[in-house]
């Protein structure tokens, strides 16, 4: 059966089931993945997934269920699935299918060539970044990665109001790592990109990247513990990002795991610092005009000149806390939860080198490890394993490694002296400038 009359198909049995209102929600994708090491094609993957779930009211509750299979089997198991869990559901929690907004916004996106784009040329364009990243220098001794990748999604959101919404995205993936050694020492690194168009999957830059980030961590060594001025570079501080952005998650301040609860207003953050969630913007891998209840995508400053001006919100966060949804909400697993979009920190002025001027002694943190281990989400505090470089009379100095940097994320917010103009998104929807984190304890 078809994915848009299997869809109907739900909705009029759900309908027919005394479900009413009711939703459905349609997940598809492909998948190519190519790897190749030492000059041959080491893995090759190709997939598709797909999957539908309904939710409905069914004698004054909410119940969902979802299916893989398409056909009338899952038709029935989908009705029996939902009928069954709102029956069984002990929440007193009012939940809602969403009739739907007047007007959605219309999306800029970047024309991709995912569809048109042979395996051919993903395999060759593999090997090429392999062969380039391994020739890049006689001090890479070995290429364990190389990688050529690209995805495809289609979401559909239907429900029994007449709501229709569908959504689409492509894009290119690539990355590679390095192994470089010289004497005695060893450095490991390397280089993702990511783009909509084929032709913007460069191998000969990604080598070249990957080759000097990991060329300039040789003959790296720890600092003495103390306390230094810190710049976290844009991919550092990214991934601090990426770990604790559910601070700013509506549905775990309600749920206490957040600092920020009932902070709207007030100044959380220092002045220079300003937090941007956009789901409208251009190129971004988390663009729609919707989000997974159907509310309309919008922009927004979550954190304006350091002020928390709002908290990220879905449907069901939004109810309980009197405002609207923020666009907020995602599907995961059949699962409605908050998440960001495009989440990022504002671009400042300054070039990381005019901030490593202004810090004169200090360090840069380049490379974060153990996020998972190392970092209290709801608390905020980190202690990090982490690469990087000295800072010297305000230029680069040497290379860094086996040092520990530790902190707390809101605290980490409110003492940001500058930020820097390099804002990257890497490999993620989730980007960040270098920032200058003020003073820091680190361990060597």
């Amino acid at each position: 059966m078809k994915v848009n009359e299997f869809l109907n198909e739900v909705l009029a049995a759900a309908k027919a089931a005394g479900i009413d209102p009711a939703e459905v929600y349609y997940h598809g994708g492909d998948s190519f993945n190519v790897s190749a090491l030492d000059g041959e094609i080491s893995d090759y993957k190709v997939a598709s997934s797909c999957g539908v779930s309904l939710r409905g009211m069914f004698g004054g509750k909410m119940g969902s269920a979802s299916t893989e299979a398409f056909d009338a089997d899952a038709v029935r198991q989908l009705i029996d699935g939902v009928k069954e869990s709102a029956t069984l559901l002990e929440t007193d929690e009012q939940d809602e299918i969403f009739a739907g907004e007047e007007r959605y916004p219309t999306i800029e996106k970047e024309e991709s060539d995912v569809a048109t784009t042979s395996a051919e040329a993903k395999i060759e364009k593999c090997l090429k970044l392999e062969a380039l990243a391994k020739a890049a220098d006689p001090r890479i001794v070995r290429v364990p990665s190389a990688l050529v990748a690209s995805s495809s999604s289609e979401v559909i959101l239907r429900n029994s109001y007449g709501l229709n919404l569908q959504d689409s995205g492509s894009y290119f993936f690539s990355y590679t790592s390095l192994v470089a050694k010289d004497g005695a020492s060893t450095a490991v690194n390397g280089k993702v990109a990511v783009s909509s168009r084929f032709d913007g999957i460069d191998p000969e830059k990604i080598a070249a990247d990957a080759a000097k980030e990991t060329l300039s961590q040789l003959h790296a060594s720890p600092v003495p513990t103390g306390e230094y001025r810190v710049i976290f570079r844009y991919d550092a501080m990214q991934s601090l990002l990426q770990t604790f952005w559910g601070v700013f998650s509506a549905e775990n301040a309600q749920q206490n795991l957040s600092l920020f609860a009932g902070k709207e207003g007030e100044n959380v953050a220092a002045d220079v610092v300003t937090i941007v969630d956009d789901p409208l913007m251009k190129g971004g891998l988390a663009t729609s005009a919707f989000d997974g209840e159907g509310s309309a995508s919008r922009t927004k400053k979550v954190v304006d000149s350091g002020k928390l001006t709002t908290l990220l919100h879905d449907r069901k966060t939004a109810r309980k806390q009197g405002v609207s949804s923020t666009g907020n909400a995602a599907r995961v697993g059949g699962r409605i939860m908050v998440a960001p979009t495009n989440l990022y920190i504002a671009a400042g002025e300054k070039s990381l080198d005019e901030l490593m001027a202004d810090v004169g002694n200090g360090v840069v943190i380049t490379e974060l490890a153990g996020l998972h281990a190392g970092a209290n989400p709801s608390s905020g505090d980190f202690s990090l394993l982490s690469k990087g470089y000295t800072i010297e009379n305000g230029k680069r100095g040497r290379a860094v490694e086996q040092i520990t940097v530790a902190g707390n994320f809101y605290q980490l917010l409110k003492s940001i002296c500058a930020v820097g103009s390099d804002l990257t998104f890497e490999g993620s929807s989730i980007g960040s400038p270098s920032v200058d984190a003020g003073t820091l304890k680190i361990s060597g």
